[in-house]
């Protein structure tokens, strides 16, 4: 057996935090405060830029107003990529996630200012922090455990766990703030919310042992000095468009930018997913498995272009068409969003338990077949709200239970396919090349978040009649691409099994 030096401690020894390393209380409590930064902002979003002058909002046009949420949550996923790598090659793990969390922090107060100009490089801000931050807490919580340590799934769990506390604390504050006290408000609250974060972070860093203080890889000066000359230029350009922008010289059109990113995107995710297959020097076994990747992918990003439906057609639905006076007390909007969160707080348990009894008896279906069920799954719950539509169409507000059924049915749905997804990821990716392959898939986030963008801003407020038509038109589509997976999942799963059985 190795013994540990003294300057690396034995981790598996560090049962600190409900039998866990300490360092998890830090990332977890961490993570909880952004993410409650980030929800809780995320959630009024659509609902701020189509307010009306009066009520201190935008007066966007609904397609305008998702555009731009659709273009911000996938920058979020998508700036994720630099993050790590800037991480891994220049400042690492901690450094990032402090610096993130400080840019975070400045974008939160730049929204908390009620002035309009200032909109867009808060949202900018909090884009950039987030794809800093975001990666690279995730990464340093596998880093607790040694590779050999069975903690680590059950770490996960727990860290999984403080992001969805944390996203019911945003929803929740935020959301009534926003409804008693304003919305800037609102976005202020967001920005304490990372200030605590922060000073958490700061205050309990050495529970950390020095894990990831530095950079994995340690770049040659000249390499590391290009390095930052890029990022540099990269921020540049961003003020430069963004100054351009706002004193009118330059005039950007938020759906046609949504549409054209969202081509720029998926491009590059095929560009890329084909490079490995076509250059990669793989064998015929692991090509199998990149095929079977590329099923979970695909239903990965349609998967999200439904799921996301929830900060912007829904959040609408939630606001105009449906009865929120329940004994006498009116139920923010937002709230409404904290169903999500709360299910998947009950549910995983249940899930987990799931999977491991089919495994023992030897019915583990396969990865695209989990994944079909749960897009399937989450278009029923579109099929609620075509009846709840039905019910605003026929001149009445619709029972909040609706929207409560539908996030129920997307929570079931997204813990059939998403934790799914990321195990795939790391099964079927050839093994050089997962971390890139990580990426890729990260990429069906960002492609997801901006179809959901587009498609919300077919949701016209003012034309009820057309609601019940949109609803059903979601669920057909996602439905029909759920069963094409489940019908493909059935030939793919013989590949997955010839990956997994050759890996282990």
């Amino acid at each position: 057996m190795n013994e540990a030096s003294p300057k690396t401690p034995d981790r598996s020894l560090d049962h600190a935090f409900f039998g866990h390393p300490k360092g998890l209380q830090t990332l977890f409590l961490t993570e909880m405060w952004e993410r409650m930064s980030y929800y809780g902002m995320r959630g009024l979003l659509v609902l701020f830029m189509t307010a009306a002058l009066t009520d201190g909002g935008l007066a966007m046009t609904t397609a305008t107003a998702t555009a731009i949420y659709g273009l911000y949550t996938a920058s979020v996923y998508f700036m994720g990529l630099p993050g790590g790598w800037i991480a891994d090659r220049l400042i690492g793990g901690q450094k990032a996630i402090w610096y993130g969390g400080i840019i975070i922090m400045s974008g939160h107060i730049v929204l908390a200012i009620p002035n309009d100009n200032t909109f867009y490089i808060g949202l900018i801000l909090v884009v950039l922090g987030t794809g800093l931050l975001k990666p690279n807490i995730g990464a340093v919580v596998g880093q607790l455990y040694s590779r050999e340590d069975e903690r680590r799934d059950s770490g996960y769990a727990i860290y999984y766990m403080g992001i969805n506390v944390g996203s019911v604390i945003g929803y929740t504050v935020c959301g009534w703030l926003a409804e008693n006290a304003g919305w800037h408000y609102a976005f202020g609250a967001a920005a304490v919310g990372m200030f605590f974060g922060l000073i958490h972070f700061r205050l309990t860093t050495a529970n950390l042992q020095g894990i990831s203080a530095e950079p994995a890889v340690h770049m040659s000066p000249q390499g590391e000095r290009r390095s930052w000359m890029t990022i540099g230029a990269f921020l540049i350009g961003v003020g430069l468009v963004t100054a351009m922008t706002l004193t009118g010289t330059l005039t950007l059109d938020p759906v046609g930018l949504a549409k054209n990113t969202a081509v720029a995107f998926t491009a590059i995710f095929f560009l890329y997913f084909g490079f490995v297959y076509f250059r990669g020097n793989l064998s015929p076994t692991e090509k199998k498995g990149m095929w079977a990747l590329m099923l979970v992918c695909v239903a990965s990003a349609f998967f999200w272009s439904g799921f996301e439906q929830a900060g912007s057609s829904l959040n609408l639905f939630a606001r105009d068409y449906t009865n929120r006076v329940i004994g006498g007390f009116e139920i923010p909007i937002i709230w409404f969003q904290n169903a999500n969160p709360t299910f998947i707080i009950l549910l995983t348990p249940f899930f987990a338990a799931l999977w491991i009894q089919l495994g023992r008896r030897m019915m583990s279906p396969g990865y695209g077949l989990k994944c079909a069920v749960g897009l399937m799954i989450m278009a029923s719950g579109f099929g609620v709200m075509m009846i709840a539509a039905q019910v605003a169409a026929g001149g009445m507000q619709a029972a909040p239970y609706f929207l409560i059924l539908t996030y129920f049915l997307h929570t079931v749905g997204e813990l059939c396919l998403s934790p799914i997804a990321l195990s795939a990821v790391s099964k079927l990716s050839p093994q050089r090349f997962i971390g890139q392959m990580m990426g890729v898939f990260v990429l069906t986030y960002s492609i997801g978040n901006i179809i959901a963008g587009l498609v919300a801003g077919n949701f016209d407020p003012s034309n009820v009649a057309e609601m019940p038509n949109l609803f059903r038109q979601i669920a057909t589509f996602t439905f029909s691409i759920g069963v094409a997976v489940l019908l493909v999942g059935l030939i793919s799963r013989k590949w997955e099994s010839e990956v997994v059985h050759r890996k282990d």
